[in-house]
């Protein structure tokens, strides 16, 4: 998602300034996506550049936005068009072992259990919020609680199979000799 889109579909519930939406950002989002509030106001511009919104009446100095016809219909696609999941998003994690399997030297299996030992550290954490969330008046905050838990599960089940792989590529790999003496040094002795 792009912050473009989240303040699009926050206006369809009525016009808001630049504070108001990236407050309501945050909270929605349980603080997961944080956004400072230049950001809001650069996107707000771009915007209504792009004729999606609109600035309302001057309330003193703040300025509040309003969807415009166009912005409305941008956003009801956007609800109605699934997320295009083929196009992974970059995860550190996973790039880090990438890079650490064929990187001289390193020590694979402690990166692995490393990042295991944190991940399962914050799956804790999430866990501890997962269970203040239940309150059901806040369905979008116990939603994205939800997801995080479930995303965490799946990055320690997959740590867990690298771990596998490591070993099992170990047991396939022929052991090492000591290394004999080169031609030359037999030849002096």
């Amino acid at each position: 998602m792009s912050v473009r889109m989240g303040v699009l579909a926050l206006l369809t519930e009525g016009p808001m300034h630049g504070y108001q939406l990236c407050v309501e950002f945050e909270q929605r989002t349980g603080g997961t996506w944080p956004i400072k509030v230049g950001q809001i106001y650069t996107t707000l511009q771009r915007l209504e550049r792009d004729g999606l919104v609109a600035p309302g009446l001057e309330e003193g100095r703040i300025i509040p936005y309003r969807l415009t016809h166009e912005g409305r219909e941008l956003v009801d696609e956007w609800w109605t068009t699934p997320v295009d999941r083929r196009v992974p998003a970059r995860d550190e994690v996973v790039i880090k072992l990438a890079l650490a399997v064929s990187a001289p030297g390193v020590d694979v299996g402690a990166v692995v259990q490393t990042q295991r030992r944190e991940s399962l550290r914050v799956l804790r954490d999430y866990t501890r919020l997962q269970a203040s969330a239940t309150n059901e008046s806040d369905l979008a905050w116990s939603l994205v609680v939800d997801h995080l838990v479930f995303g965490m599960e799946a990055e320690i089940r997959w740590l867990d199979h690298v771990q596998g792989r490591l070993e099992s590529a170990a047991s396939r790999r022929p052991s090492v000799s000591p290394a004999l003496p080169a031609i030359d040094e037999e030849v002096s002795r």
